[in-house]
């Protein structure tokens, strides 16, 4: 397929990805919401009995809602169900995950500065590593937590943090980070069509037969609902974390891409636990702040990625001209209008070194990427040298 054609491909399944993610993940924060504040069934006569009822205020007009296992009345039509969004979700973004790395070469899935592996390695390493993580969360969930929950919980957290390892050290920073976030992503996914769907179709056919509704079909499947909730946050910053290189490009990336988990899920949790924990808002702010301070930390002492000592070195005045030279040469191949590699689409960024005047304006960045973060170019993919991040290095300090 053409490049363009590639780029098409993104444009629809990012769209996808994103719409469905949004309903996704907004259904299951308000139902989270809803059983959190349900209040026990008053003397109003009901049938079914509910469990709880809520009122709420929203788009002009008061919504009366209740929970119920109907205990033996009949199934009420139509009967919504919530499950479109998690299967288009998982969908587009494999759809995103075949376009931008591993058929479309949108994004750099390895880097030789990390390991030396193939393109078709990478691939094995990446989709690998997503298939073991859901098997091992599976296993856990589906042998261990019954029994044990505590141990299967320690097991996953520690399996979840040597993946992490293992793939920031495999891969491309970038790629890595995306693929903890498929993975967490597609048991959150495998959760909704392996327990949570199938929980729901026994639950119907039991109100359906005349039973009760079912407690343990009904706590089975929430209770991977609430997994499935505490993953939430995490994901979404991983799916972002492509925009910033100081995180995926950090001699301890792993270490940050554990911290960004943990503190995500435990804002999530202090968010769920607020209607019956009356701190709940100095316990938030102080979660965001430890989440932050050892994300800086970590960025600041933890031998983070720094320029070559001759980048810094201002004895010899580099001229814009010897500059440029460099930039053509190691990233006009994709950074001009007249691009000679349109693998990552045109212009990545909208960024252009064309002129003198855009070159100029964007020193700040370039020494960022080249020098600093050292993740452009891309897996180093025109084999700059590390002469010439030095040399770019004090051009930019120069100025």
């Amino acid at each position: 397929m053409s490049a363009t054609g590639i780029e098409l491909v993104d444009l629809v399944a990012r769209w996808t990805h994103v719409i469905a993610g949004i309903m996704w993940i907004g259904n299951s924060l308000l139902f989270n919401w809803l059983d959190r504040n349900l209040l026990p069934a008053g003397s109003h006569p009901q049938t079914p009995r509910p469990i709880g009822t809520i009122w709420l205020l929203h788009s002009g007009g008061f919504y009366y809602v209740e929970k119920t296992l109907l205990e033996g009345a009949p199934v009420p039509a139509p009967l919504h169900w919530f499950k479109w969004q998690a299967y288009s979700t998982w969908w587009s973004g494999v759809v995103l995950l075949l376009a931008v790395y591993y058929l479309g070469g949108r994004a750099v899935l390895t880097d030789p500065g990390v390991a030396a592996l193939s393109h078709s390695q990478g691939i094995l390493v990446g989709a690998g590593a997503i298939l073991l993580g859901w098997a091992l969360y599976e296993a856990m969930q589906r042998f261990v937590a019954p029994r044990a929950p505590g141990l299967a919980a320690a097991v996953w957290v520690a399996g979840l943090g040597g993946l992490a390892i293992a793939l920031t050290q495999l891969l491309d920073g970038r790629a890595a980070f995306l693929h903890v976030g498929a993975m967490l992503g597609t048991i959150m996914a495998a959760n909704v069509v392996l327990t949570i769907v199938p929980s729901q179709r026994a639950l119907v056919a039991t109100a359906a037969a005349g039973g009760g509704g079912g407690a343990e079909l009904s706590s089975r499947a929430k209770r991977v609902s609430i997994h499935n909730n505490y993953f939430t946050f995490p994901v979404i910053l991983l799916m972002l974390s492509g925009h910033f290189p100081s995180l995926y490009s950090h001699p301890l990336s792993w270490l940050l891409l554990l911290v960004v988990i943990g503190g995500g899920a435990a804002v999530r949790h202090v968010l769920n636990i607020r209607f019956a924990f009356p701190a709940w808002r100095p316990a938030l702010f102080a979660t965001l702040a430890g989440t932050v301070a050892a994300l800086y930390l970590i960025l600041g002492t933890g031998g983070g990625p720094r320029p070559p000592a001759a980048a810094a070195d201002p004895g010899t005045r580099v001229t814009l001209e010897e500059a440029r030279h460099v930039i053509d040469r190691r990233c006009g191949a994709c950074h001009s209008a007249r691009q000679s590699d349109a693998s990552f689409g045109p212009a990545p960024g909208g960024v252009t070194f064309d002129t003198p005047e855009q070159i100029l304006a964007r020193a700040a960045r370039i020494r960022e990427r080249a020098v600093v973060t050292r993740t452009m170019p891309p897996g180093n993919k025109t084999q700059i040298t590390e002469a010439e991040r030095a040399l770019l290095g004090r051009w930019a300090g120069q100025r």
